[in-house]
Parts: structure tokens; sequence; C-alpha cells
């Protein structure tokens, strides 16, 4: 029998204007879907006019300008419906998604969906549920007493995954999902009798178990910041924007 990570997988990643999920807008954002190791990807890309101002600081990072997104960006509200559409056909057909840092790509698109949709991200998976797989959590999990951060560069950089075009969303998107393939290869004695479905459930306390570690940092270190155990959506917050 195939384990998952030889299978059918999904990724999913977007370029945003910030780091804010209840704030910040999509600008960009892709869907990839892969057969099988080796075969090509089939990728679709959104681009979106976000109707808020790009800081020079998103910008940046992903290269995508104010006019640039005026002059070929599409409004969005059909964008996020389509976005949704697509993830809940990953799930119907019974492909794992692959999201790297999965509570702030899946936050914010909930948040652009009851922005522009009156809706939410559940209500595409009431009928097949939504199996994710964090390239984050599952490398922090098996491999955890290992120093030094853990980006998608240097997640690429350690499992010797090639990344062409860092901070594009279908690039990082495919990079995401080649990582999550070799995790499975290097730690199949512990991954490989495991479903999708019973990860998907264990990386919600992998993360839980990661984000009190790193509040305890925090707290050590004087640091006044909170970290949200919820995995792999965030809840919505009474003011959310």
């Amino acid at each position: 029998m195939t384990c998952w990570y030889e299978g059918p997988l999904a990724a999913f990643d977007t370029e945003t204007t910030g780091v804010d999920v209840e704030t910040d807008r999509i600008v960009s954002a892709a869907v990839v879907v892969q057969d099988a190791p080796g075969t090509r990807p089939r990728v679709t890309r959104w681009l979106v006019n976000p109707g808020v101002p790009v800081p020079e600081a998103a910008t940046a990072v992903h290269g995508l300008t104010d006019d640039h997104l005026q002059r070929n960006g599409r409004w969005p509200a059909p964008v996020m419906y389509e976005i949704a559409e697509h993830l809940a056909e990953q799930a119907t057909a019974g492909r794992p998604l692959v999201v790297m840092n999965a509570p702030f790509d899946l936050t914010i698109l909930d948040r652009e969906l009851r922005r522009h949709r009156a809706s939410s991200l559940d209500h595409w998976f009431r009928s097949s549920p939504l199996l994710v797989l964090d390239p984050r959590v599952l490398d922090k999990h098996l491999d955890r007493y290992r120093k030094g951060r853990r980006t998608l560069t240097d997640l690429c950089e350690h499992y010797e995954v090639t990344l062409d075009g860092a901070h594009d969303a279908g690039a990082d998107a495919v990079a995401a999902l080649d990582v999550v393939r070799a995790v499975g290869r290097r730690f199949s004695a512990r991954l490989e009798r495991l479903s999708p479905n019973e990860l998907h459930h264990l990386q919600a306390g992998w993360h839980a178990a990661q984000a009190r570690g790193l509040q305890a940092w925090f707290a050590r270190s004087g640091t006044p910041e909170v970290v949200d155990q919820a995995w792999p959506l965030r809840p919505e917050l009474p003011a959310a924007a």
C-alpha cells in the first residue's frame, strides 16, 4: 500500500499585505496538486487587488506593488470563493493539503471569506474534512532538538529541496509539498503507519505543545508576545476586521 507521502498531495500558499491575519489581506495565492513524487505539479494561481495599500515592507518580500495589483489583480470576493472551492475539491478527492505554517494561511483565508463573502472556511468542509500537513509542525516535532530556524527556506536547505522563486505563492507551495514528502521519507519508521487523518489530529496537539514552549521562552526573555495554540485554523476574534 502506498504511503501518504508517496501518493497524491495538494498544497496551498498565499502572499499578503502583512503578517496580521485579522487585518491584512491576500494579494496572491496558489494551489498545487501533484499525483505522485516526480510528476509535474498542476498549479492554479490567483492575483488579487486587495482594495487597500500594499506596504513597502510587504512589496519588498513578494515584489507585488500597488500599481501591478490594481492593473492585474482581481477583486477579492470571487477569488476567495474560487480558492475555497478549489481547496474543497482537494478534500473531496481525499488529497491531504500541505500548508506551511497553516494557522497563518488558512486563517487569513478564513478572514477574507468572512470579510468578502459573509462566510467562513469551515463552510466548505462540512461534507469532506480538510486534512492538513504542516511541514513546520512535522519537522519541529520529529526533529525537535535540531538548532536553527525553521522557515520554508531553512527546511528546503535541510531536506535538500529546491526552492525556485521564494515568496512566490506557487513556488512556495511546490517547495512545501516537496519538503513534506522529504520529511515523510526521512521519518518513515514513525510516519508510514499513520494516516493523513491521524496525522491531522496529532499535529494539533504537537503545535499546541510547540506554542506553549515558545510562549514560555518569550516569558523568560521578557517579550510580551502571545502565541496562539490553535491549529490549523485560529478561532475568530470578536473584533476581527
